[in-house]
């Protein structure tokens, strides 16, 4: 059984691009639009969020399309959050949409890697499609990258980047003022230490931030399709698969997509057949 319990704890973000003037002469306008645009923001918010304590209750109460199109009205607003894809995916393994609650559980893994919630359901929801698919082994090391990698999301590693960075720059400060030798020597060492780690998490930040934000995995959403050794419907099949399962996109042409299954297998299928992570 799925964990069924809903995900209360909420928080939206929305992502919109505000534009930017250069000249100086517009700056108190800007001022003035942004601190508007803020305020309008976290009225929208507020809004959004009673709109979620509503979907909880039509979700709780078993009346699950209607949860499911407040959920939904949600994210197509832009405002988006691990807690949210969950119960998004919850509601459609209610509806037995078994497809569009892996995508939407893979969507929330991307932001909540080690949500144990998360990879329950998923899990189950996997044992449920058609393709049990066997991954290739990975190299020792490959696997340590991954389990590090998955450690903590974009915002965590940019809060250690911020917290090496302030010891860092303590260490500088000491080293600059200090007289004594020790002292010194040990605190242009530590610091050196520190940017080290500074930027490495920074790097962490930014490529988890990157991967949130890139399609490069996608759910198969036709029942059966069968994939091809070259985008062209006359080209030669490779092999079947069908609706739930997950694969990485590879490259696109003329409205088809290359894709690779777990077990290294390599094909090209239509794009309308596959929605992006």
């Amino acid at each position: 059984m799925i964990k069924d319990g809903l995900k209360k704890a909420a928080v939206f973000k929305l992502y919109r691009t505000k534009s930017k003037m250069i000249s100086s002469t517009f700056a108190i306008i800007i001022f003035v639009i942004v601190t508007l645009s803020s305020n309008s923001l976290n009225a929208e918010a507020i809004n959004f969020e009673q709109q979620y304590e509503i979907a909880h209750q039509q979700y709780n109460e078993a009346n699950f399309d209607s949860a499911l199109v407040v959920y939904q009205s949600i994210y197509e607003a832009g405002f988006t959050s691990a807690e949210l894809l969950y119960n998004i995916g919850n509601t459609y393994f209610k509806l037995r949409q078994i497809p569009s609650a892996i995508l939407y559980y893979e969507r929330a893994l991307k932001l909540a890697p080690n949500d144990t919630d998360i990879l329950h359901n998923l899990a189950i929801a996997n044992s449920r499609i058609i393709d049990k698919i066997e991954p290739v082994p990975q190299l020792f090391f490959k696997n340590w990258w991954e389990t590090f990698y998955k450690m903590f999301s974009a915002d965590w590693w940019a809060i250690i980047s911020l917290i090496f960075l302030a010891l860092f720059l303590l260490l500088l400060f000491t080293f600059i003022i200090s007289g004594n030798r020790a002292i010194r020597k040990v605190s242009f060492f530590s610091g050196l230490l520190f940017l080290l780690i500074t930027i490495g998490t920074f790097g962490m930040a930014s490529q988890k931030y990157y991967y949130t934000k890139s399609i490069n995995e996608a759910i198969v959403f036709t029942p059966t399709i069968t994939v091809k050794s070259s985008p062209s419907a006359s080209s030669v099949d490779l092999f079947v698969l069908h609706e739930g399962t997950k694969v990485s996109l590879l490259d696109e042409v003329d409205g088809w997509k290359e894709i690779k299954i777990a077990n290294g297998s390599v094909g090209w299928m239509p794009s309308e057949s596959l929605k992006g992570i």
